[in-house]
C-alpha cells in the first residue's frame, strides 16, 4: 500500500525535488502545498501518513502549521525542514511535537533514511490502531527512535523469527510486557494465544495449579478438571512476567517444560505435550539470586538463551516527545477527553527528569495532566512534576498552603497528595491494587478504603 506524503514549502522547486527524490525510493504518493494555509486545506480533504514541512515560510510559518496540525491530527507524523537549520531549531521543533528535523541542503541518503524511519513510525501507529480495534486492547506498541531502542528493535526482529526462549530484563516500567507482545506479534505464532502471567500476584501454592492445571479431586475444593495456562497457550506464547519472584519448586517444574515440552497437571498420572514459546522477564539481578541459592543456575541458562535488556527512560530521553504523543492519544481516548498536547515548558521539564519509574511513571504524570488540565494544552500547573533542585525554606513550595485556612488547606493538599501518591503506585503496577498495596506497605483493604475516601479510580492506570 502506498504511503501518502504531503510536502509543504513556499519554494516550488524544493517540493518538486522532494517529490523526485522520494517517489522512486518509496511506494508513496507525494502531494505538494506551497503555503501553510494550502496545507491545512489539503489535510482537511484527505488523510496523510507524513507531512514534511519547511519552517521558514511567508504568512503561516512551519511552527504555526505544526501546532495547528498537532491539535487537529495528533497522530500525524511531521518532519520539519529548514535552510536555517541549527541545534536550537531542531530542539524547538521536536519539543513542539515534530518527529524529526532535516537541514537544507540535505544529502539524499540522509533524507531517505529519516523519511523511512518516519514512515515506519506512521505504519506502526496505524497498525496499532487496527490492533486496538480488533482486540479491544489499549496497549501501545513499543515506541522509540533513540539508538538504545533501535538496538532493542533489532534484537526483537532477530528473536521473533526463531522459537528460542527469551529473557527480558530491565527496571520496572521500561516496557517488558510490550517487548514480549512485540516478539509474539512478529513470530509465526502471532495468530495464536498470547498468555501473560504476572507471577508475583499469584501465591506460589496456587501458581502451580494455574500454570499446569489440575484433575478433579487433586486437592480439597478441586471439584472439576481445570485447564492450565500452558495448555491454553498451546501453539502460542506464554509470558512469565517477573520470573525472579517464583520459588525453587516452580522453577524445577518450569525447567522440565522448557527441556521436555511436557507438563503434568496436579493429580494426573500422565504428562501432556505442549507446543509453547516461553518468554520471561525480570527486574531483578538473577545472577545475584543464583549466588544466594534463590534461583536455579540451570533454569537461568535455559531461560536466557537470548536476553534483551531494556534501557531505562533516563538513557533514552530523546524518546520522551513521541512517548508523550502516543500516551496522550491513548488516555484522552480512554477517558473520553478531547485530544491534548503539552506545552513547550512542560516538555522541557519532562526531558530533565530522572524518571525512576521509567515510562510507567511518565504515563502516570500525563494521566494526571489530562485529568487536571482545563485546556487542550497541558501546562506546568497541571502536572505533579517540579523543577529539580534544592528546596528553599520559605519558598513558593512552602507558601502554597499559606493562603488557605487550616481545614481547607489540609483537605485540599491531602486530597492532592493521595491522588498523586496512590496514582504513582497504581501506575507502577498497571492498576493492580494488590501490588500497589504491597508497594505502600499496607493491606489491600486499607488501600481500597483510602482510594474510596479520596476518589482514586484504578481504571485509568490499567
Amino acid at each position: 500500500m502506498k504511503a501518502n506524503i504531503l510536502v509543504v514549502d513556499d519554494e516550488k522547486d524544493m517540493t518538486r525535488l522532494l517529490q523526485r527524490t522520494l517517489e522512486p525510493e518509496f511506494p508513496c504518493r507525494v502531494t505538494m502545498a506551497f503555503s501553510g494555509e494550502m496545507a491545512l486545506n489539503i489535510l482537511g480533504q484527505e488523510s496523510f501518513d507524513l507531512v514534511i514541512c519547511d519552517i521558514k515560510m511567508p504568512g503561516m510559518d512551519g511552527f504555526e502549521l505544526l501546532e495547528r496540525t498537532r491539535k487537529k491530527y495528533p497522530d500525524l507524523t511531521v518532519v520539519m525542514l529548514s535552510a536555517f537549520g541549527n541545534i536550537e531549531s531542531a530542539v524547538s521543533a521536536i519539543k513542539k511535537g515534530a518527529y524529526d528535523f532535516i537541514s537544507k541542503p540535505f544529502e539524499q541518503d540522509e533524507i531517505i533514511f529519516k523519511i523511512q524511519k518516519a514512515l515506519e513510525r506512521s505504519r506502526l501507529l496505524h497498525e496499532n490502531k487496527l490492533l486496538l480495534k480488533e482486540r479491544q486492547k489499549e496497549t501501545l506498541p513499543l515506541i522509540g527512535k533513540s539508538e538504545a531502542m533501535e538496538k532493542v528493535f533489532e534484537k526483537i526482529s532477530l528473536v521473533a523469527e526463531s522459537d528460542v526462549t527469551v529473557l527480558i530484563t530491565g527496571e520496572s516500567g521500561t516496557g517488558k510486557d510490550l517487548t514480549a507482545r512485540s516478539i509474539h506479534n512478529l513470530s509465526f505464532r502471532k495468530n495464536k494465544s498470547f498468555i501473560p502471567v504476572n507471577c508475583p500476584t499469584i501465591p506460589e501454592h496456587i501458581l502451580e495449579s494455574e500454570l499446569f492445571g489440575y484433575k478433579k479431586g487433586a486437592f480439597t475444593n478441586a471439584y472439576r478438571d481445570k485447564t492450565g495456562l500452558f495448555q491454553a497457550a498451546d501453539k502460542g506464547t506464554i509470558f512469565l512476567d517477573e520470573i525472579g519472584d517464583i520459588g525453587p519448586s516452580i522453577q524445577t517444574k518450569l525447567l522440565r517444560v522448557i527441556q521436555e515440552k511436557e507438563i503434568k497437571p496436579l493429580g494426573d498420572t500422565k504428562v501432556e505435550t505442549v507446543d509453547v514459546r516461553i518468554i520471561a522477564s525480570t527486574n531483578q539481578n538473577l545472577q545475584q539470586k543464583i549466588a544466594q541459592k534463590e534461583f536455579r543456575e540451570d533454569f537461568f541458562y535455559r531461560l536466557s538463551v537470548i536476553s534483551i535488556e531494556l534501557p531505562p527512560l533516563r538513557d533514552r530521553i530523546t524518546d520522551i516527545p513521541i512517548l508523550c504523543e502516543a500516551l496522550l492519544a491513548k488516555h484522552c481516548e480512554k477517558m473520553n477527553k478531547p485530544p491534548k498536547t503539552i506545552s513547550e515548558e512542560v516538555m522541557d521539564l519532562l526531558m530533565k527528569q530522572p524518571w525512576i519509574g521509567n515510562v510507567r511513571e511518565l504515563e502516570n504524570v500525563l494521566i494526571q495532566g489530562i485529568l487536571y488540565s482545563k485546556e487542550n494544552i497541558i501546562a506546568l500547573s497541571d502536572i505533579p512534576v517540579k523543577e529539580a533542585g534544592p528546596k528553599k525554606r520559605g519558598g513558593e513550595e512552602d507558601n502554597q498552603y499559606i493562603s488557605f485556612p487550616y481545614r481547607e488547606a489540609k483537605e485540599k493538599f491531602l486530597y492532592k497528595f493521595n491522588h498523586d501518591y496512590i496514582g504513582a503506585k497504581l501506575s507502577m503496577t498497571q492498576g493492580n491494587i494488590t501490588q500497589a498495596a504491597k508497594l505502600c506497605h499496607m493491606d489491600r483493604q486499607a488501600l481500597q478504603q483510602i482510594m474510596k475516601r479520596y476518589g482514586v479510580d484504578p481504571d485509568p492506570f490499567r
